[in-house]
């Protein structure tokens, strides 16, 4: 099935906004839990400050990047299918960043500084997946049919 390429930019914003939301729910959860482990440590703020600090730099050097090639990528294909909003090489990635995410939560149970690590792990790629999606805003994504993006 063919379809627009703003269809295809919206996909793409969906999927990457269900990973702000997966990612910044679970390692709050885990920074909760780090805290409920050891209340008198500082996992809960550790966890936050160092989130939002190497999310920061994935934001500059590889999520701001990476969405801005997707969308230039989408804006390239002649007849867009709705399933090219990202490549298949990115589900794929996805479904091992997945698993690999739920192994580590899991084992990080029980252990105040893994699950720290876990925590800022999570909250990281959160806030970069956060913070880089002003790409999508940015190239009018979300405006109504007819608007034209701000430059």
């Amino acid at each position: 099935m063919i379809v627009s390429h703003r269809t295809l930019k919206i996909l793409a914003a969906i999927l990457w906004y269900i990973g702000v939301y997966i990612l910044l729910t679970k390692g709050w959860e885990l920074a909760r839990d780090a805290h409920d482990l050891e209340p008198t440590k500082r996992g809960q703020l550790i966890s936050w400050l160092g989130g939002i600090s190497v999310g920061l730099v994935k934001t500059r050097f590889i999520f701001r990047r990476s969405c801005a090639r997707n969308m230039a990528r989408i804006d390239a294909l002649e007849a867009p299918k709705v399933w090219q909003f990202y490549r298949y090489q990115f589900f794929f990635a996805l479904s091992l960043m997945t698993m690999l995410g739920a192994f580590l939560s899991r084992v990080s149970q029980g252990n105040h500084t893994f699950l720290v690590g876990v925590a800022i792990l999570d909250i990281s790629i959160g806030t970069a997946l956060l913070l880089s999606s002003w790409i999508f805003w940015k190239q009018g994504v979300f405006l109504m049919v007819g608007s034209a993006p701000h430059k």
